[in-house]
């Protein structure tokens, strides 16, 4: 029976890690998507869609499939998942591997706020300006409902769910762009505040450019810490090596 691998992913580098593994011989592949967005970007080998059922549902599927590596390719945000794969790799012995793509990190001439969470960004906002670019994602937009004074900017793939703040502008658009690009939107609706996740990788990075070109404040929001004794590799080549096939 060929090793199964099992990826949890949504992000370009499980895409990739994919991509990467399919290419080997004699390798089983699937990616699960957590089936929040509509329209996923193409994933090779098996698909499957939907959640496990938390950290047992996980174990179980595990055990069921015969799965021999697990690979956590998800969103650095994605902190229950990740939770959820370590406690489900300890339970069933099945070796885990962290993708993380490295985070951000300011420059010079950057005007940036770390921010622990979400709700502490909120508190945040009205002492840096009146006009925000929220890109936090859609799931997070409750944090900022109560600020009915300021007016947003919410770029999301998929219209948000409320609550919203009173003052939103939804622009339903899907990445990546360019500095060009994310220098223009900030100066069409005339943004004084970026807001931020630490997600890292260049895919989302040309909004930081803008807000240096234009000498904007920035808040970003920090990433979760990784679950006690898990490590993570940075890109796809760790995950391959850490496979024991690249």
């Amino acid at each position: 029976m060929s090793p199964h691998v099992l990826i949890l992913g949504g992000t370009t580098e499980a895409r990739e890690l994919a991509a990467a593994l399919t290419a080997l011989p004699g390798l089983r592949v699937t990616t699960s998507l957590a089936g929040r967005v509509s329209r996923p970007g193409t994933v090779t080998g098996e698909v499957r869609i939907g959640g496990f059922g938390g950290a047992e549902g996980l174990a179980r599927w595990l055990r069921e499939e015969r799965v021999d590596a697990l690979v956590d390719a998800t969103h650095p945000f994605a902190e229950e998942i990740t939770s959820n794969a370590a406690r489900a790799a300890a339970a069933t012995g099945v070796p885990l591997v962290v993708l993380r793509r490295p985070g951000w990190q300011p420059g010079p001439e950057d005007r940036w706020s770390p921010v622990p969470s979400l709700s502490a960004a909120a508190d945040l906002l009205p002492a840096l300006g009146r006009r925000i670019f929220l890109t936090t994602g859609r799931l997070g937009l409750p944090a900022f409902a109560h600020l009915t004074d300021l007016h947003f900017v919410v770029r999301s793939v998929e219209p948000p769910d409320p609550p919203l703040p009173l003052r939103t502008e939804v622009l339903l658009a899907r990445g990546p762009f360019t500095a060009d690009e994310e220098t223009a939107l900030l100066s069409a609706h005339c943004i004084d505040v970026l807001v931020t996740k630490d997600s890292g990788g260049t895919a989302t990075s040309a909004k930081l450019t803008a807000a240096r070109r234009l000498a904007l404040p920035v808040v970003v929001v920090q990433r979760p810490a990784l679950p006690e004794g898990v490590e993570a590799v940075p890109d796809v080549a760790g995950v391959l090596a850490r496979l024991g096939v690249g």
